[in-house]
């Protein structure tokens, strides 16, 4: 494939505007790709408003609604990572406390595979998360905490190392844990129990991840999925062979996991955040359907009733 030539701002635009783009602020817009760039601003957001047969931008898109939906995009991430960081607060305090609860303080504990559920499968994988924990709690580190007990107490307690394992190493924590202890953790999350709370976990890593590399978030898709739940029965989301056509590995599945994993009065406010923030972008993006917006991001169009039904 040939790479593609070095174009100045102004060639740029012209070639938006060669492919049908309007632009009714040329030096706005223009501005606009030096602050965000071409590749992130049009190669990110550009979908939504072009013709997929003709490779022309459908009658009447602007530049306008494309940097509309890059912030919006932006906005998303910043609800998301928000949120999804408490979670992984709670969680974090939970696995500590519960294993600290049966093994004690000693970093031996947490670092011996034989406090770990290991199988033929999996002995290499924990074998891997072991190394990244003592890996975390390893001098020289930049964190202060793991210098103050490692240099005094030559011990770093799990409760500590925790703020130094990433959101991926506590989610393979949870998941190679005993059950024993996977139960209690789960049982602080009604209507959960441990096996859909690692599937929880797997799918809000991944969009943790998204959000904190400022990646494109509203037609986020992973190969993970989330278990089926009340909620996509209740919600009547339409299922193709068997399986629910989303909210199982899109935004949408996000969202479920926020609803069961997260505060009842936080995620309505999860809630009034998203839909005030599609609201304004539709308004924005008078080209853009509401139908259009949803299909990306895995929602169905009831998807605001989330908060009508018991989990």
């Amino acid at each position: 494939m040939e790479e593609k030539p070095f174009l100045t701002y102004d060639q740029q635009l012209q070639k938006l505007i060669d492919k049908g783009l309007s632009i009714h602020d040329y030096d706005s817009a223009k501005e606009a790709l030096k602050r965000i760039s071409y590749y992130s601003l049009i190669s990110g957001y550009k979908t939504l408003f072009k013709d997929t047969s003709s490779g022309m931008y459908r009658r009447n898109a602007s530049f306008d609604e494309i940097t509309a939906l890059y912030l919006f995009d932006e906005e998303l991430r910043s609800i998301f990572l928000k949120h999804i960081l408490h979670i992984e607060r709670k969680v974090k305090s939970l696995v500590s406390y519960y294993f600290c609860e049966v093994h004690g303080e000693n970093q031996q504990e947490y670092l011996s595979p034989g406090n770990y559920t290991i199988t033929r499968q999996n002995s290499r994988d924990v074998q891997r998360l072991i190394n990244a924990l003592t890996h975390a709690i390893s001098l020289p580190t930049h964190y202060d905490y793991i210098v103050h007990y490692a240099t005094n107490y030559h011990n770093v307690p799990l409760w500590v190392a925790m703020n130094a394992i990433t959101f991926g190493q506590l989610s393979k924590l949870y998941q190679y844990l005993p059950n024993s202890i996977q139960s209690r953790i789960s049982r602080e999350y009604p209507h959960v129990s441990e096996r859909q709370l690692h599937q929880f976990l797997r799918v809000l890593t991944s969009c943790r991840n998204v959000c904190a590399h400022g990646e494109r978030l509203y037609s986020f898709r992973i190969n993970e999925s989330i278990p089926d739940t009340i909620l996509h029965r209740k919600l009547n989301i339409p299922r193709v062979n068997g399986q629910y056509i989303c909210g199982k590995s899109d935004l949408f599945s996000v969202v479920i996991a926020l609803r069961y994993l997260l505060d009842p009065n936080e995620f309505k406010t999860v809630k009034r955040q998203l839909s005030s923030l599609i609201r304004n972008v539709l308004t924005q993006c008078p080209s853009l359907t509401e139908q259009q917006l949803y299909e990306q991001m895995g929602f169905p169009l009831n998807w605001s009733r989330v908060t009508r039904y018991k989990k």
